[in-house]
Order: structure tokens, then C-alpha cells, then sequence
């Protein structure tokens, strides 16, 4: 899986929107606060069941017996929670857990940390233990012998670092590594009914949380001050704040915007991208609005974008390849005379990305994305017109693929005066 848009923003200049409550660098208006005024939206929802869990690694463990794969390896991260329900760190010490191709899941962890990795685990019982002047890797290797003995490859999740492929390879020199990535992808791109509503419930609460904080914008508040409000906001109805961009002005022509200092002014484009989860599963909902009234030209570009993302929902029909979508949109963007492809004025980036335990997953709608559109898959819907020195304008509504067509998680504004509506 990709990188994270949190993780992305941390590494460029829109670090400021990031910052905690409380920070000296953030100031929140007392008329942005919403102390005790908003409600949990999640308090029905139901977390991903241990029989649910279980599933998947059965599912998991057929893909790695028809490609001859004798086991799976993940480090901490979303697939093993996906597949376990562990949510552990990374860090120089190994915790891994290994999904053999039969038999039951077992972990690599630690001695010191076997109590608390433990009071973690729902199913299983088979952890490996090793101390500080041993050798993790040998412990998988172990492992492998006890259920899959003397044949197979061992499949590593795309994001395993290199030292653990290594270590691991130097351990099980017979086995060949491969990327595990038809596996996890296999399982994880197609969400279940489940699933699917503890990411509808995360976009539910983007959007509340853009309507709560969205009529108290004024003019002199810089993007800190509307990004930890709404991080506020997402707490308070029950999501997990994950991140908020917030361009201003000519910032908002730059995608992941600008380490210039901005303010809100009357009259200039305001671009916010935010998203939160719930139970793991996330949203992404960009807005593009106008502080006080906007001009024609702002209007033009606000409605050519919406235009471009309907065109793009309608599209997104099962069996198409994902790729159709991008070059839909892109071709009568070219039509009105941006770009040509990805060039400027025009759009940049890809125009959606995968979504669900992480911001950006597998599948893409970018130019040359052959993979077919099936029921299950999640995606972003997010044209923008950007216009290097005046601004940009960006729409972000995810979408999922059902049997009878793409279906919004949240529908789109109608137009730039209501945003929100």
C-alpha cells in the first residue's frame, strides 16, 4: 500500500494543519469551537468481527495455494490488521506475522513484548519469542518448516523493509521470496458489505465535520486554524482525524500546496481536503468554496471540475478498465483547451486513487490502469483544474463499484455557493 496522504503532508509545507490541539502554533477562533455541540455518529457502529477476520486469512491462504506460495510474511501495518486485528509499530526490533498457505497464523515477536502482543490477539495462540542477542529470522524460518515444509516460496507484503526480506532470506536461502501483493490485494481490493459501511459511516463524518466548521470561516484565519477545527470537529462526532489540507488562495493551484504562509481573504478560492476513520476505514472528501462572492471565472472552473467528476462517476461502470475513467475526463478537459494529458493549466495528478484501511490503495484511475472495475472496489473521484499564479479547484467524493454501477459514498455539491449542501 502507498504511502498515506497524513503521512505525505507531514513531508511537505502543509505540516501546519497537522498540528494537535492545544499546539502554540495553532490558534482556533472561540466562534470555530465546538465544544459540546456535536455528537458521536459511531456509536452503533460494530468493529470488524473475529470470524470476519478469520475469513480473510482463508481467503489469503487459497490465493497462496493456487500460486505455490507456502506462506505470507506482514509487518506491523493496515494488512496485519486486516488479516489479525494486531495494531503494533515498527520499529528496528522484528514483529512480524506469518500466514502459512494451511494451518494456523503465528508471530514473531520480542520475548519483552509477548505479554502486550498477546492481549492484542483475538485467534491464534503460536507466538515465537526471541531475545535481544538472537536471531528473529531464524524463528521464521521455524515456522515455516513446522507448516509448510521443504517447498513453496515465501510471499512479503509490499511494504516488508529490506532488512527483514534479507534477514529472512539469509535464514531460508531454498525459498524464493516474491511479492505478496497479489495476495493482499486479492483480499483487501474487494470490501465486503461490512466494510463498506464503516466507510460510509468515516465519510458521513468528514462531511458533518466540514458543515460544522465550514459557515464559521472568516477572513484572517490562517489554514492551521481551519484544519485543527475540523480535527476537532471529526473528534467530536466520533471519527479519527487523519489529515486536512487547507489551501488558500493561490496555494490551492498546487495539489499538495505551498510552505508559503497563507491567510483566508475575502473573495479568494479556499480548497480543503480532509479525511478521518472509523474502525480503520477511511474517507477523503476534498471541497473547493469562495469566501464571499465568487467571480465568473472562479465560478467557470468550480463547474468545469463538477462537470469533470460526474463524467467520471458515470464512467466508473463494472467491467470498465479503471484507466477509461482518467482518459474520459482528460480528453474533454483537452477539449476546453487544458493541458493536453497532465500538463498545466489542467490536471495534474491521477484523477482517483484506491481507498479503504489506507488513504491510497490499489486501484488507480490514472492512464494506463487495465484492471477492470469490479463490485467492491473503492475509489476516490477527484478532477481538478489547477492555474499556476491564480488558483486551483478541486472536487473529492469516493465512489464504490456495485453490480448496477458506481454508487457515491457522498454525493457531490451542486455548485460553489453551497459546498456543503
Amino acid at each position: 500500500m502507498s504511502m498515506s496522504k497524513r503521512d505525505f503532508l507531514r513531508q511537505t509545507g502543509a505540516l501546519a494543519v497537522l498540528a494537535p490541539l492545544g499546539s502554540c502554533a495553532v490558534r482556533i477562533d472561540d466562534n470555530l469551537r465546538r465544544a459540546d455541540s456535536l455528537r458521536s455518529m459511531t456509536l452503533d457502529v460494530a468493529p470488524i468481527s473475529v470470524a470476519e477476520r478469520l475469513g480473510r486469512v482463508q481467503k489469503a491462504q487459497k490465493l497462496m495455494r493456487d500460486a505455490s506460495v507456502a506462506a505470507l510474511l506482514l509487518e506491523p501495518g493496515s494488512s496485519m490488521v486486516y488479516f489479525t486485528g494486531i495494531d503494533w509499530w515498527r520499529s528496528e526490533r522484528l514483529t512480524a506475522a506469518l500466514i502459512p498457505a494451511e494451518g494456523e497464523i503465528a508471530l514473531v515477536t520480542p520475548h519483552f513484548e509477548e505479554p502486550s502482543l498477546r492481549e492484542r490477539m483475538s485467534f491464534g495462540d503460536d507466538v515465537r519469542t526471541w531475545h535481544e542477542h538472537e536471531n528473529p529470522f531464524e524463528l521464521v524460518a521455524g515456522i515455516l518448516e513446522d507448516r509448510w515444509p521443504g517447498r513453496g516460496s515465501i510471499a512479503f507484503e509490499d511494504t516488508v523493509r529490506y532488512f527483514v526480506l534479507d534477514g529472512i532470506n539469509r535464514a531460508i536461502p531454498r525459498r524464493e521470496p516474491v511479492s505478496g501483493s497479489s495476495i493482499t490485494t486479492g483480499c483487501r481490493l474487494f470490501k465486503s458489505e461490512h466494510e463498506l459501511q464503516l466507510m460510509q459511516k468515516a465519510n458521513d463524518v468528514t462531511l458533518a465535520a466540514y458543515r460544522a466548521v465550514a459557515g464559521r470561516i472568516e477572513a484572517g484565519m490562517t489554514p492551521a486554524d481551519v484544519g485543527a477545527a475540523m480535527a476537532e470537529a471529526t473528534g467530536e462526532l466520533g471519527g479519527k482525524h487523519e489529515f486536512a489540507l487547507v489551501l488558500a488562495g493561490e496555494a490551492s493551484a498546487y495539489p499538495h500546496g505551498s510552505s508559503r504562509p497563507q491567510v483566508v481573504r475575502e473573495g479568494d478560492i479556499l480548497l480543503m481536503d480532509c479525511g478521518c476513520s472509523v474502525q480503520g476505514y477511511q474517507s477523503d472528501i476534498s471541497r473547493t468554496m469562495v469566501l464571499g462572492e465568487p467571480t465568473k471565472r472562479q465560478r467557470e472552473i468550480w463547474d468545469t471540475v463538477r462537470r469533470g467528476q460526474q463524467l467520471a462517476f458515470e464512467t466508473a461502470q463494472p467491467g470498465n478498465p479503471a484507466g477509461r475513467v482518467d482518459d474520459t475526463v482528460r480528453a474533454w478537459y483537452a477539449s476546453l483547451g487544458y493541458g493536453p494529458g497532465y500538463e498545466t493549466p489542467g490536471l495534474p495528478h491521477r484523477l482517483g486513487h484506491g481507498i479503504g484501511m489506507d488513504g491510497h490503495e490499489p486501484i488507480n484511475f490514472v492512464h494506463g490502469e487495465t484492471t477492470r472495475l469490479s463490485p467492491g472496489m473503492c475509489l476516490s473521484d477527484e478532477p481538478g483544474i489547477y492555474i499556476s499564479g491564480e488558483f486551483g479547484v478541486r472536487l473529492e467524493d469516493c465512489l464504490y463499484i456495485t453490480g448496477d454501477g458506481p454508487r457515491w459514498f457522498t454525493e457531490p455539491p451542486a455548485s460553489i455557493d453551497e459546498p456543503f449542501a
